[in-house]
């Protein structure tokens, strides 16, 4: 066993994981474009990546129809979603495999073509504004980000709600847990973060209101599916989409020990030296680690991401600062990544070209190792 860390099992929630390889969410934008439904291409490629024992946690899934940001990226919040979720669903879990959802929001990360017109919505009326950084339109064109619209306070009720029939609406998939996607400078992180959070209600000010909102979010899916099915993503020292916080660490200290509190199926972190929410392959150098930050202050599972080799996963492990290692670009071009670890096999490269948006190519087209070996 080359990396044996990774391959011990795990108690996750309700679930025994038999190894620690999990497969990050992945935004793909390969659901059907009309109804942003998931479709049988879809379930054919989570199929390929599940394994026995081994957690994948599917593609953020919008909650609204006005919390999308980009062409075909399959939603949560309609009948014919549930649907086709139930058979991404059902082929993993025909692999022995475990599958949670992300919940999902872009709030200012969005443009209005794709709301009929409308602004999209944030914290504040701030926009995106970030050199170089532009908005993807519904018919797949660059553009300008536009000045969000600020929620009333009755609308950020109304968010809650959406998530919590989002996590409903997961449970009827047949999904076994949920994430709520707190990261990645969308609505949720929006709101945490003071650069895009300058409002006057219980909502804004102090850290306290500012975390409020992901609060609620989280505590509207615990009742929904129990503490112990339910997870969370940050990304506490993260730049994607405009993000940061001038000083991370008090907010998400308060964040962290807040959720800590709360019995989670795991906590989730994306590490700094990867963020950009996958625009571009970025490696950044003398960043901080947020597993190694935060470790110390949240008692429960500890998954973390971003840019990690089956060398640096194993000794974050072995180390004690994280329990589950979550891969996404070599798992898009590797669909048996755990047994290439376990086994030491060579690691397929990706094609970040095909990354977004297509059909087979560079999404179901990848072999596993034995067909790339002779008989």
């Amino acid at each position: 066993m080359k990396f044996p860390a990774l391959f011990k099992p795990l108690q996750v929630g309700p679930y025994r994981l038999a190894h620690r390889v999990a497969m990050a969410p992945l935004t793909r934008m390969r659901a059907e474009r009309e109804s942003f439904s998931p479709r049988p291409l879809n379930a054919e490629y989570y199929g390929q990546r599940a394994t026995q024992g081994g957690l994948i946690i599917a593609e953020a899934s919008p909650v609204l129809s006005h919390g999308r940001g980009n062409p075909a990226t399959p939603g949560i919040y309609s009948e014919t979603q549930i649907a086709g979720w139930r058979k991404v669903v059902d082929a993993v879990h025909a692999k022995g495999g475990i599958i949670f959802l992300q919940l999902w929001h872009v709030g200012r990360v969005s443009h209005s073509s794709f709301h009929g017109g409308a602004l999209p919505v944030s914290a504040s009326a701030i926009p995106i504004k970030a050199e170089g950084m532009k908005a993807m339109t519904a018919d797949g064109k660059i553009a300008d980000y536009e000045t969000p619209r600020a929620l009333e306070t009755e609308e950020v009720k109304d968010i809650v709600e959406a998530f919590r029939q989002g996590a409903k609406n997961a449970l009827a998939a047949g999904f076994d847990g949920v994430e709520i996607h707190g990261a990645n400078g969308y609505l949720l992180e929006q709101f945490l973060q003071s650069r895009s959070n300058q409002r006057t209600d219980q909502y804004g000010g102090g850290i306290e209101n500012r975390a409020r909102l992901l609060l609620e979010v989280t505590q509207a899916a615990i009742e929904v599916w129990g503490a112990n099915r339910v997870a969370v993503r940050l990304s506490p020292h993260g730049i994607a989409n405009d993000s940061g916080e001038g000083d991370p660490m008090p907010l998400y200290t308060h964040v962290v020990k807040a959720l800590d509190e709360l019995g989670l199926a795991y906590l989730h972190f994306i590490e700094p030296r990867s963020s950009g929410a996958g625009r571009a392959d970025v490696n950044w150098q003398n960043v901080p680690s947020a597993m190694v930050l935060f470790r110390p202050l949240y008692s429960g599972v500890l998954m973390t991401a971003g840019g990690f080799t089956g060398e640096t996963a194993n000794a974050a492990i072995a180390e004690g600062h994280a329990d589950i290692i979550a891969f996404g670009r070599i798992f898009i071009s590797n669909p048996d990544l755990p047994r290439r670890l376990a086994r030491d096999y060579p690691i397929t490269p990706y094609n970040r070209a095909t990354f977004y948006g297509g059909e087979e190519k560079g999404y179901t087209d990848y072999p596993v190792y034995d067909e790339l070996t002779p008989a």
